[in-house]
């Protein structure tokens, strides 16, 4: 298994915000999390890549503790085996679109790829903004330069959170089928939560997740 997570549950304050028995995902599959907005899904997703530490609960990846592991190791284990796209994009304001690929590459512990950039940003149809600067961009833009930034470093488990909010059909469709393509020519595993269910019938398995309010 690529992940595993063993009784998770993540509160604040006195709000149960996730309380999930388990959840595993096999190499090379992809799974779509839905559920309404409050449901924990960007919980989990924070959780499954290090960035939250659960109130209670253990996950792995990669046969790797990401919960439990000092700092350094999260960040390190986050480097080399996941790609992001946050729901919030979190571009590097001061660079371009092209300067934040190549900063992923470096980050993940790779030269800088030039050639592979240039094919990600025509495949997200950014070529004609590959030197404008996220305050330059649209949110669909962004939304595409972030998920091409993702890819670049070839990860072993591609994570997005609501990567089609901010699309048509149209362009949710395609980013979809560039999600999955990457995924599936690169072997990676992938991960998409969102509340979007226009892309539910473009995956084999779905997780639901329902809101939980419980007192402490």
């Amino acid at each position: 298994m690529l992940i595993q997570a063993r009784r998770l549950t993540h509160r604040i304050a006195e709000r149960t915000i996730l309380d999930l028995p388990g959840f595993e995902m096999p190499r090379g599959e992809h799974t779509v999390l839905l559920g309404p907005s409050g449901c924990g899904k960007t919980t989990l997703i924070n959780i499954l890549t290090g960035l939250v530490t659960p109130t209670s609960g253990e996950v792995f990846i990669d046969g790797r503790p990401m919960t439990g592991a000092r700092p350094a190791a999260r960040d390190a284990l986050r480097r080399e085996c996941i790609g992001l796209v946050f729901q919030t994009l979190r571009l590097v304001s001061a660079l371009t679109v092209r300067q934040n690929l190549s900063l992923a590459q470096h980050l993940a512990g790779g030269r800088s790829d030039e050639a592979e950039i240039d094919r990600l940003i025509a495949q997200v149809g950014l070529s004609h903004r590959a030197h404008a600067r996220p305050r330059e961009l649209s949110q669909g833009e962004s939304q595409r330069a972030a998920i091409a930034r993702a890819l670049c470093a070839r990860p072993a488990l591609l994570v997005a959170d609501e990567p089609t909010s901010a699309l048509d059909d149209a362009n949710a469709g395609a980013m979809i089928d560039l999600l999955l393509a990457s995924a599936e020519s690169g072997g990676s595993t992938l991960l998409i939560a969102t509340h979007d269910r226009r892309i539910r019938e473009r995956f084999a398995r779905t997780v639901e997740l329902e809101p939980v309010a419980l007192a402490a």
